[in-house]
């Protein structure tokens, strides 16, 4: 019956951690891309959305040790996104208010390097959160490309119904980064890794807590 809750508590704890995660990266970018400088935000986007990732996925992968984990995490938190954005809908919000981050490929790039490391741990945080780093943003930049230009959307929305802090600004498409997916996936590339490594320490840390 131990065995059975513990394991019942973790994969609860997996939704509950993935959900917050959710609501957490939703905040720290996903309605950006709503304003008509979309563009010039798209990297701060993808930071913040792959280094939350990295530390979700890999923590949860190391946990169960079973590779296929961290593809879990990233659905969980993509179902409960398009619930956020079935909500906005139904609140009047046009349907491309939010678009939706492309998580899954990544995480199953994280999955695909434990599973042909043979679950070397190393492996997954350097070579795996480097790989969740770099392809985000390409992944995420093919999904805006394949969907109406939420730019396009923000000026034929009516401005009166908008919160005052989601009115479009001046538009400042392409002022700071010529290329936003090459930048993200620098960026990301190098800062996943500590994230991935402080994913990999805070399993170190649940299984003393478990074991107390």
């Amino acid at each position: 019956i131990m065995v059975w809750l513990r394991r019942t508590t973790h994969y609860l704890f997996i939704v509950v951690v993935a959900v917050n995660s959710t609501l957490l990266t939703i905040n720290a970018g996903d309605y950006i891309f709503y304003t008509d400088w979309m563009w010039t935000s798209f990297v701060v986007f993808s930071v913040s959305q792959s280094t939350m990732l990295a530390v979700g996925a890999i923590y949860y992968m190391l946990f169960t040790g079973v590779p296929g984990t961290a593809t879990y995490y990233a659905t969980i938190m993509t179902i409960y996104t398009w619930v956020a954005k079935g909500a906005w809908f139904a609140l009047g919000y046009p349907y491309d208010f939010i678009v939706v981050p492309v998580w899954i490929p990544s995480a199953m790039l994280l999955d695909l390097t434990y599973w042909a490391t043979r679950r070397n741990k190393h492996a997954a945080i350097l070579i795996g959160g480097s790989l969740i780093g770099l392809s985000f943003p390409l992944f995420n930049m093919v999904n805006l490309l394949l969907i109406r230009d939420p730019l396009e959307v923000a000026f034929k929305y009516p401005r009166p119904t908008l919160p005052a802090y989601m009115t479009p600004i001046e538009p400042q498409v392409g002022k700071f980064y010529n290329s936003p997916v090459a930048l993200g996936s620098g960026a990301g590339a190098v800062l996943t890794v500590p994230m991935a490594a402080l994913g990999a320490k805070l399993n170190t840390w649940t299984y003393r807590w478990m074991a107390a």
